[in-house]
């Protein structure tokens, strides 16, 4: 992110404070990294347009204050926070993931908490991809309104089927696969079959802020979340790539992204499905940099 000059110091945005230490010559805490490709998204029959995801995020995480209630705590993090750019994409899906997969790894073996832009939400297989290069095994959990365990499309991955792939990867690293925020008339019965024997299958009605908090209180160490905007109302997100009827609301949804940054255990996150293209005002553009905003927000209150 370029710094915007000149700036009030009594009104700093991310933009004025994200990597100032990691400048300076100290280790970074956490790291972004952009993915910025739709071909899963096409290969599922869904709306072109998150390929631009990670750049519009950017923009509009850049312009964010940070929290003034825990401000030493937020600022430090944000200083010890560098963007790495996003992954250089050769056309090829498959390699692409295979890319991605490596720098993720590389974070991870280094002690860094790893925040993911994508992208469709075949962005997330090539995030477990991360782990299983850095030889740990993993949890992931989803907030999703669609199960996200589609077969492939003749022999072709896509953005349907991220953790089915991970859940039958030769290297057994996905633990436990859970799901939550399915819409009944967007997951089959045989979808939902395989993610129960896997995990846990949660229904958009019931997820309450107690079934958020066992939801993350069952995960393992290490672990990962992936954000799919598509399970916010569309009232709320219309710019993604398979809107949602009867969504989630923003403020169940950023009660989220804290949560997944407060978690002990997370190691990393990916946010998915952001379609600039179909965004409205930029309302979704928004959230999507709050729910970045608001895991940085958790991963900052740690012990």
């Amino acid at each position: 992110m370029a710094l915007v000059t000149p700036w009030d110091r009594s009104d700093p945005r991310v933009e004025n404070i994200m990597g100032r230490a990691v400048a300076a010559g100290e280790a970074p805490h956490a790291v972004l990294l952009g993915f910025p490709t739709d071909e899963g998204v096409l290969r599922n029959g869904g709306r072109p347009g998150a390929a631009r995801g990670p750049a519009e995020i950017r923009r509009w995480l850049a312009r964010i204050a940070p929290d003034a209630r825990d401000a030493p705590r937020f600022t430090t993090l944000l200083e010890h926070t560098t963007d790495l750019g996003d992954i250089a994409l050769t056309g090829n899906l498959d390699a692409d993931q295979a890319a991605l997969g490596e720098v993720v790894g590389g974070q991870l073996k280094l002690g860094r908490f790893v925040i993911i832009l994508g992208g469709g939400h075949e962005t997330s297989f090539g995030h477990f991809l991360g782990y299983v290069n850095a030889r740990l095994q993993v949890d992931a959990l989803n907030w999703d309104a669609h199960a996200d365990v589609r077969p492939l499309r003749d022999r072709l991955a896509h953005s349907g089927s991220p953790f089915r792939q991970a859940l039958e990867h030769s290297s057994g690293a996905l633990r436990r696969y859970s799901v939550a925020g399915l819409q009944p008339h967007d997951v089959s019965a045989a979808h939902l079959d395989l993610v129960r024997k896997r995990g846990r299958a949660v229904f958009r009605d019931e997820v309450t802020p107690t079934v958020m908090r066992e939801l993350y209180a069952q995960l393992g160490d290490p672990s990962f979340v992936s954000f799919d905007i598509d399970a916010v109302d569309q009232a709320f997100a219309p710019g993604v790539s398979a809107p949602s009827t009867g969504g989630f609301t923003p403020a169940e949804w950023l009660a989220f992204a804290y949560g997944g940054g407060r978690q002990a255990g997370v190691r990393s996150v990916d946010l998915a499905e952001f379609n600039p293209v179909y965004d409205r005002d930029g309302q979704t553009g928004r959230l999507a940099a709050l729910t970045i905003w608001q895991v940085l927000r958790g991963f900052a209150a740690r012990p």
